[in-house]
């Protein structure tokens, strides 16, 4: 039985991490740079990014946030106050170590040796010690506390195997960074902002995941307790959508964010950290794309609908261009999510089949074409990107007009049920060390072969039966999730007691 023919090769089934790299090169969401290990984002994988940050940032806020900016740059001696900190990320640090060039004799440039920096710096991995030394001079007393702030920025994290949005030497992110008078306060902050997060994933990225904590082998270098989101993509891998860092004490004494108690002794702060990056951009792709390109959930389009004006003979294109523009004049003043419907016309001077597939392969949530027998019948051509591209419908454009923002929530609900279907699917409860490497190995190791899935099973807590896991599939533990119940059973490596399950998956 043959295939149907797709706009993207290879097939998700073939081989999927090179179906990922197609897809995003056919939406033109993003190319790889001259600069070894960086990536450009393009207008339409940008749009992704700012629905992203809008909808966050509207989250972020609500809860009592509010955006900062810091500096790019970190003293080397700022990083090394925080020993644990510091050696989680020293391999992935970029150092600054002069200030200017000069000519090398030969034509070119070189750093000027009289340049050279009293202290080198770290262009910013993450910013725990800058703030942490600018909230040290901010907090003097209790009533300073809490501090609520986010940035938005770049980061740099040296990446050996890049991959465009989920690895990359360079990348955009948000990190929130707080600080408190106790330590239940703070505890509740982790919390608070993982369940942001959790929201965010479920209402905007259609995406159900796992919530719980991160044992200590991959918990965030220097934190206290470490708190994720974790959702499974297409290739039955996991992705580690959000994290949630209680720091304790830890950094507070190390940067000396110290106020005066309201029994007036003198105490440190306790502090938190959180962010999400443009991996998720990546999620998004793999969780619901298709073998035809991206498919969107409407909240994070960056044109939630295209209308593709249908008018090869000059005779009918001004009544076909005005009905077009009618149309999304009447669309635009419509909402959903609580913003303004966005939408794009499409008036390039191509045909309608290759500006339709185009859109397509992008991801757009709806597509309507209008051409001249439409005006006729007084109907629109309507497609839904969540289902088959050869599947319309032909409303009237009243009835599209009134249903338009019902449609999208059905689009979201569609793509929500079929990644939860997906996962529900593929997350199982392994018993024995022979089941679980059976699970984690694919039958035909020369090819790119779709296994595995979440693994619900007993680990006897030691770091030692982590690595050996690590080590011998390549599967982490990628949270305790917070619904596991107290469950004596047995290590499913080691065989040793075990008190509750964890998750473990393959992961990017």
């Amino acid at each position: 039985m043959s295939q149907p023919q797709n706009a993207i090769s290879p097939r998700r089934d073939e081989d999927f991490p090179e179906w990922y790299q197609q897809v995003v090169k056919a939406a033109d969401l993003a190319e790889n740079s001259d600069v070894r290990g960086c990536m450009v984002i393009k207008p339409w994988g940008y749009g992704i990014w700012e629905a992203m940050q809008r909808g966050l940032d509207g989250l972020f806020k609500a809860t009592g946030h509010k955006n900062a900016y810091f500096p790019l740059f970190i003293p080397l001696s700022y990083m090394a106050k925080e020993a644990e900190h510091v050696e989680g990320f020293a391999k992935e640090c970029a150092v600054v170590t002069h200030h200017r060039l000069k000519s090398d004799g030969k034509g070119g440039l070189m750093p000027d040796p009289e340049s050279q920096l009293t202290e080198p710096l770290i262009v910013r991995p993450t910013s725990e010690t800058i703030i942490g030394a600018t909230y040290a001079k901010w907090v003097q007393s209790y009533r300073d506390l809490p501090i609520l702030i986010n940035q938005w920025a770049n980061v740099v994290r040296w990446e050996m195997r890049p991959r465009v949005f989920l690895r990359t030497a360079e990348f955009l992110w948000q990190e929130g960074h707080t600080a408190h008078e106790t330590s239940a306060e703070a505890i509740g902050e982790t919390e608070q902002m993982l369940g942001v997060y959790e929201k965010f994933a479920r209402e905007w990225l259609a995406l159900p995941v796992f919530t719980g904590e991160k044992s200590a082998g991959e918990r965030f270098p220097g934190a206290v307790n470490t708190l994720c989101i974790e959702a499974m993509v297409q290739d039955r891998k996991a992705i580690q959508a959000g994290t949630s860092h209680f720091l304790g004490q830890n950094f507070a004494k190390a940067s000396g964010i110290q106020f005066v108690s309201r029994e007036n002794k003198q105490e440190h702060a306790w502090t938190t950290s959180w962010g999400v990056s443009t991996r998720l951009i990546g999620t998004v792709i793999m969780a619901h794309g298709d073998d035809d390109g991206v498919i969107l959930p409407p909240r994070v389009a960056p044109s939630q609908i295209v209308i593709v004006p249908v008018a090869p003979k000059p005779d009918t294109r001004d009544a076909v261009f005005a009905a077009c523009e009618a149309l999304a004049e009447k669309l635009r003043a419509q909402s959903y999510g609580g913003e303004a419907i966005r939408v794009e016309l499409d008036k390039r001077d191509l045909g309608g089949g290759q500006k339709s597939w185009e859109w397509i392969k992008r991801g757009v949530p709806v597509r309507v074409e209008i051409g001249p027998r439409d005006l006729e019948k007084g109907t629109l051509a309507v497609a839904r990107r969540d289902r088959g591209h050869k599947e319309k419908s032909f409303p009237t454009s009243e009835e599209f007009i009134a249903g338009i923002a019902a449609t999208l929530q059905e689009i979201h609900d569609a793509l929500l049920a079929r990644a939860t279907a997906l996962r529900d699917a593929h997350t199982v409860k392994l018993e024995t060390k022979e089941d679980f490497i059976a699970f984690f190995t694919p039958k035909n190791k020369d090819k790119a072969e779709i296994h595995g899935g979440f693994a619900l099973a007993h680990w006897d807590e030691s770091a030692e039966t982590e690595t050996e896991i690590k080590e011998a599939l390549k599967v982490t533990i990628r949270c305790i999730p917070f619904d596991s119940q107290v469950e004596d059973g047995q290590c499913v490596w080691s065989g040793r007691p075990s008190r509750r399950r964890v998750l473990f998956a393959k992961s990017y």
